[in-house]
């Protein structure tokens, strides 16, 4: 299976009454693109060194929130080294760390968080028990 099939097929997947994330992308710890929809935002180096940091130094995001293409989320509960979750209006976004890489689901209204955080932490957990 393609990366970009886990993205179009497990990520961007109806989360309930029709409804799907606004964007989604899987982008290795290096910061290369493995796949992304189609509006995930366009991002700078630095906005992905910053989240890999927060992984290995869990709370470093939390003082000036999680930058994503030019986007400000307010860092909220997360799992320390394994998900960051962050929050922005009626909006969100939820990164899992994998072994190699990181995924991402950014959802708005009428997504809820507990959705978007299901269909990204779930394929983050089964490419983690692969080993990627």
């Amino acid at each position: 299976m393609s990366w970009q099939t886990y993205v179009d097929e497990h990520l961007m997947c109806d989360v309930g009454d029709g409804n799907t994330l606004t964007s989604a992308a899987i982008i290795g710890l290096d910061g290369s693109i493995w796949a992304q929809s189609s509006s995930f935002p366009k991002f700078k180096p630095e906005e992905i060194t910053a989240i890999v940091k927060d992984f290995d130094e869990p709370g470093s995001l939390a003082p000036t929130g999680l930058h994503l293409g030019d986007i400000k989320y307010m860092v909220i509960q997360g799992e320390p080294g394994a998900v960051i979750r962050g929050k922005k209006g009626a909006g969100g976004i939820t990164v899992k760390k994998t072994n190699q890489a990181m995924i991402f689901g950014i959802y708005d209204e009428p997504v809820t968080p507990g959705q978007c955080n299901i269909v990204v932490e779930k394929l983050g957990d089964y490419l983690f028990d692969q080993g990627l």
